[in-house]
């Protein structure tokens, strides 16, 4: 009988990773990556380059403007002389910058990147808290999304604990839920 036990949970612990991975989501079959992009990224096949900036006074030379993507060139994280020391700073092969950012109206903003790279948004020094998370739409090259309200005024993006020297990054209207 013990053998017999020992036997059945064997097979149990065999099929259990067929199990799991039946019930995984299919991903989704694309003819092409970034062919297809939803109108508020229409830029990110375009992208051009900008430098983020490794301190405070170099931002106004890093600024980006809704709507427009960019590659941003970053620095080895032990250069950059952050606002505000990033949650999530790297380890000392990251890199990361920081871009400027100018809101005119009050509303939802989305800020899209091509990695799982971390993203703070600073007004005034402060870290604000984000409204929604979420990967990027099906078929591009858009990983992940982060969704602030946000006022008029200056803000600063924060990128960190990037393991490439560039990240394509957007900032976007967030549509409302």
């Amino acid at each position: 009988m013990k053998i017999a036990v020992q036997a059945a949970l064997a097979a149990m612990v065999a099929l259990a990773p067929l199990s799991v991975s039946a019930q995984q989501p299919a991903k989704p079959e694309c003819a092409a990556v970034d062919a297809s992009l939803p109108a508020p990224f229409a830029s990110w096949a375009g992208k051009a380059d900008l430098a983020s900036a490794a301190k405070a006074a170099d931002l106004p030379k890093a600024a980006l403007k809704i709507g427009q993507a960019v590659n941003a060139g970053l620095h080895p994280t032990r250069t950059v002389r952050y606002v505000s020391q990033p949650e999530k700073p790297g380890g000392s092969v990251a890199h990361g910058g920081m871009l400027e950012l100018k809101i005119d109206k009050a509303g939802a903003y989305r800020v899209a990147i091509g990695s799982g790279a971390w993203i703070d948004l600073l007004q005034n020094g402060k870290p604000l808290v984000s409204t929604a998370h979420g990967q990027g739409p099906a078929c591009t090259t858009i990983r992940k999304m982060v969704d602030f309200q946000l006022k008029p005024g200056r803000y600063v993006i924060q990128l960190s604990a990037h393991a490439d020297p560039k990240l394509a990054i957007i900032v976007t209207n967030a549509p409302q839920s």
